[in-house]
């Protein structure tokens, strides 16, 4: 296992970390194999993984739970643990400390090593601080409960700069892979943010399992071309982290022969030893996923802002993956989740009053307000209805799994 420095503590972190998202379902497919998702954790841990994901959005609160239990028997020493702060449970101050020591106890820990806000967003982060969010990580630091303040993020490109500057971070935690390298935060804000000192941990280095899974046969087809023979998921993992300004790339792994791969690829993934041949066959692959796409949007942002909210890129990201992967059942879900407004303010297609000025700064020329079009009908079909519900309140579950308290969200 390799590891790289968190720029400001000195900490090395596995370039490799454990994101507990996506754990192992039972038999009976009603709720995780708490068993297989211990074992799996403690094997990677015994192989040199030290850094571990989580939070409290994940499996409806079971992710914290599963992962407490993971820890004991003297593995609790062996990692760093990672949680989050989710601001739509959020409607005071109070509420901060009673997430946070909720978390310790479910963790069956004394401290967080690496404390996140999760997805923060331009409407997110600024009610987050009139309620004294910096203040309670201020204080969560100093009195010992957490040791490194982050945020994970998934908006623009501007309001990422706008969070780095406004905080003494240690680290930040963005989606970034080889078809998001203009998309939300992109390479601009991996440098941004490196070159400011902070630790930057990537998510989503597979956009969830769909650059190792059912690949396009055109796909396939260049990387079996190539010289050098690795599956898909190995091309993908060793393309971030041959950017020096990576310093943990996180994976969801629910499956003992990927977990194995990816420890294996990790012993070896230097920065920038990717050769000039093996850049262009990745952004052969990119091209051509692109090519793909329903909407060639290459996620440039020149269409932003949008006077009337609509984060344009984003929606079309997803409304490409809804149809570039149609095995993955997630894209829906995120386009609630992140232009819905159950994570922040609401940034959907069907807001649009087409004034066409995002045509207007489009370098490629795209029909922006049609396609906004297409993108709310085949997206947003029950979303003012699901909505609601999903921002009815977050289950805080105790030790035995039974609902401790629930945090109203604002509706």
């Amino acid at each position: 296992m390799l590891y790289r420095k968190v720029p400001k503590t000195g900490d090395k972190l596995s370039i490799l970390g454990f994101g507990y998202m996506r754990l192992p379902a039972n038999a009976s497919g009603g709720g995780i194999d708490e068993e297989r998702a211990i074992r799996q954790l403690r094997s990677a841990i015994d192989h040199g993984v030290n850094y571990v994901d989580t939070a409290p959005a994940y499996h409806l609160g079971r992710s914290e739970q599963v992962l407490g239990r993971a820890l004991e028997d003297g593995y609790r020493k062996k990692v760093r643990i990672a949680t989050k702060l989710p601001p739509w449970s959020v409607r005071s101050r109070g509420d901060m400390d009673l997430i946070l020591d909720g978390q310790l106890a479910t963790l069956r820990t004394d401290h967080i090593d690496y404390y996140l806000l999760h997805s923060l967003t331009r409407e997110s982060f600024p009610r987050l601080k009139s309620l004294g969010v910096l203040e309670f990580l201020d204080a969560a630091r100093k009195d010992g409960r957490i040791r490194n303040a982050g945020f994970s993020f998934h908006a623009d490109l501007a309001t990422f700069k706008e969070i780095v500057d406004s905080y003494d971070w240690t680290f930040c935690q963005i989606q970034y892979n080889y078809l998001d390298e203009q998309g939300q935060a992109g390479t601009e804000g991996l440098k941004y943010a490196h070159e400011r000192n902070l630790a930057v941990l990537i998510m989503e280095p597979l956009r969830g399992g769909n650059l190792a899974g059912a690949i396009p046969d055109e796909i396939q087809e260049i990387w079996d071309a190539s010289l050098v023979k690795r599956s898909p998921a190995e091309w993908a993992l060793r393309w971030v982290w041959d950017h020096p300004e990576v310093t943990c790339v996180l994976s969801g792994m629910n499956d003992e022969r990927h977990i194995d791969e990816n420890l294996k690829v990790a012993e070896n993934a230097y920065p920038r030893s990717l050769s000039e041949e093996e850049l262009l066959r990745v952004a052969s692959v990119r091209d051509t996923y692109r090519r793909l796409m329903k909407i060639g949007c290459t996620g440039c942002g020149y269409c932003m802002p949008c006077p009337y909210g609509i984060d344009i890129p984003g929606c079309f990201s997803l409304y490409n993956a809804r149809y570039l992967f149609p095995h993955d059942i997630a894209a829906r879900f995120h386009y609630f989740s992140r232009h819905g407004g159950l994570m922040g303010g609401v940034s959907y297609a069907g807001l649009c009053q087409a004034c066409g000025k995002c045509e207007e700064a489009c370098p490629q020329h795209l029909p922006i307000r049609d396609q906004l079009r297409d993108v709310s009908r085949e997206m947003e079909g029950g979303m003012r209805v699901i909505i609601p519900i999903l921002k009815g309140g977050l289950w805080c579950m105790d030790l035995a799994g039974k609902v401790k308290h629930i945090l109203l969200r604002d509706a």
